[in-house]
């Protein structure tokens, strides 16, 4: 594709002058993206909406907002509810360590604020879960503070169209991008801007760009060289680390024995069946002999065994393997309970897990 030549003369300054009336004048008349906390000014859903759809897609996220809304329509709900609870609406979406969080503020606002949601960005920004982003969110949708949103849409955003190949991970990054998205910001319309260029770049600007429908594609400095799928770059890879967990699922009649994860890992807050984790894939052999070891539970029949499933999270990959096993009479083993099968669905467990249980104890 030939590089076309620049409509005006490189000057960020020019770019950000025609950039931002452009966007706002978009986002007004073009901008269909429909979300039922678009141009919500109370912060208790704004902010639940935000720890949401972090590390969440739009789509998948949507139904557990409605849910929460629902289940906990402010914040007094969310605060007063058993954690239990609040982990099973909580169940398929991912990064638990959000949810912990979501509970810690709910108290600490309900508990230091009497249910007043702070107004001031760095009372914002001190909530546990809560960065420069979400803060910004929060502060700029429910109150116009003048702070200016950065997330994955924004910088690959503000790349093209300044085509900048700074890295937007590292240091020099962020503070080159946090020093322009809030010298872009237009302070009186600080709410309606960062909700636009958040929206832009997620069915405009995306990750392979509608560059022909875009106003400002005479003006991209990315679009006019051909290097949009080029930006933004990014200098850090992500090292995955392979994990290898063996349920061992007790079963006495009706009953299975399940217990609380309190450990702060992965999970942490959510319910699981005995676990075994090795260091790479075992056979069932090894498995129950190791669980035999451990426990000293030997009055037992192994019933069915399920081979392997795998869950992918944000550092990790999980293999696991079931095995159901018949014990002759009901083993008290520490921090587990055992509890009807008819009662699985009312305790929180990981996806992959529950994917279980849903074919096989269903």
């Amino acid at each position: 594709m030939p590089i076309k030549k620049p409509a005006f003369t490189y000057d960020p300054q020019a770019i950000i002058l025609r950039f931002v009336p452009g966007l706002l004048k978009w986002n007004r008349n073009s901008n269909k993206r429909q979300m039922p906390w678009k141009g919500e000014k109370d912060p208790y859903r704004i902010w639940l909406s935000e720890i949401i759809l972090q590390q969440t897609r739009v789509e998948q996220g949507l139904k557990y907002y409605e849910n929460f809304i629902k289940t906990f329509p402010d914040v007094f709900a969310l605060a007063q509810a058993p954690e239990e609870k609040i982990f099973k609406q909580w169940e398929g979406l991912g990064y638990y360590s959000r949810c912990r969080n979501l509970i810690h503020t709910a108290r600490f606002i309900v508990e230091k604020h009497k249910g007043r949601f702070p107004s001031s960005y760095m009372d914002i920004i001190q909530l546990k879960g809560i960065g420069p982003y979400t803060a910004a969110a929060i502060g700029s949708f429910a109150y116009n503070l003048p702070y200016a949103v950065l997330d994955g849409n924004v910088y690959r955003v503000l790349s093209r169209i300044f085509d900048i190949d700074t890295p937007v991970d590292n240091t020099e990054g962020k503070k080159k991008f946090t020093n322009l998205s809030q010298n872009m910001l237009p302070l009186s319309k600080a709410g309606e801007y960062n909700q636009a260029i958040m929206d832009f770049g997620a069915i405009i600007c995306k990750p392979v760009p509608d560059c022909h429908t875009c106003f400002f594609n005479k003006y991209c400095l990315a679009y006019l060289q051909a290097k949009q799928l080029m930006l933004p770059v990014k200098e850090k890879k992500t090292k995955i680390k392979e994990r290898w967990i063996n349920y061992i699922v007790l079963k006495h009649k009706d009953k299975l024995a399940i217990k609380l994860r309190k450990d702060k890992d992965i999970w942490q807050g959510l319910f699981e069946f005995l676990a075994i984790e090795t260091d790479r894939s075992e056979t069932r052999k090894y498995i129950l002999q190791v669980f035999q070891k451990e426990y000293g539970i030997r009055a037992f029949k192994p019933l069915h065994f399920v081979e392997e499933k795998s869950q992918k999270l944000s550092h990790q990959f999980i293999r696991f393997k079931f095995i159901i096993v018949e014990l002759d009479k009901k083993e008290k083993i520490k921090d587990f309970t055992w509890i009807p099968v008819t009662q699985l669905s009312q305790f929180p467990f990981a996806r992959t897990v529950k994917q279980f249980i849903d074919e096989n104890f269903s």
